[in-house]
């Protein structure tokens, strides 16, 4: 289980949003160079969290981005919704589509209690809880 580039970029994104949330606005070349992140997908994400009142964009010389909301707010399983990143109830560990207690893939049982553990920390871990911890690239 991995997530997509996608969420995981933007969730380094926003915890490094976090971190930084008293400071001015941060723009996205700070970003791109900071996090690692090509600029042009960095830009592309951001677009999307604008577009979901996560991130206030503001334009020209002096803009940039800063969080809309308190970090509080923010879970972790928010963000991998919008990127259709969550982990579903019926979704199949080996990837063969359809998976429940009718119809089970070879390791449904095996996966269903570590699923439903992320699930659960997905869905309770906030940017607060996760700002200013790990590395990163």
């Amino acid at each position: 289980m991995q997530l997509s580039k996608t969420s995981q970029y933007a969730i380094r994104i926003l915890a490094y949003m976090a971190d930084k949330k008293d400071s001015q606005l941060i723009n996205a070349a700070e970003l791109a160079e900071t996090l690692y992140i090509p600029y042009k997908f960095l830009t592309k994400i951001m677009t999307e969290l604008v577009k979901v009142d996560l991130v206030t964009s503001i334009r020209g010389r002096e803009g940039g981005y800063k969080l809309k909301k308190e970090i509080s707010d923010i879970m972790i399983n928010d963000i991998l919704d919008l990127f259709n990143d969550s982990i579903k109830d019926e979704q199949c560990v080996l990837g063969i589509g359809f998976c429940n207690g009718l119809c089970k893939c070879a390791l449904h049982d095996q996966w269903m209690k570590p699923k439903f553990l992320l699930q659960k920390m997905f869905r309770e871990s906030s940017l607060e809880d996760i700002a200013g911890r790990g590395c990163k690239k």
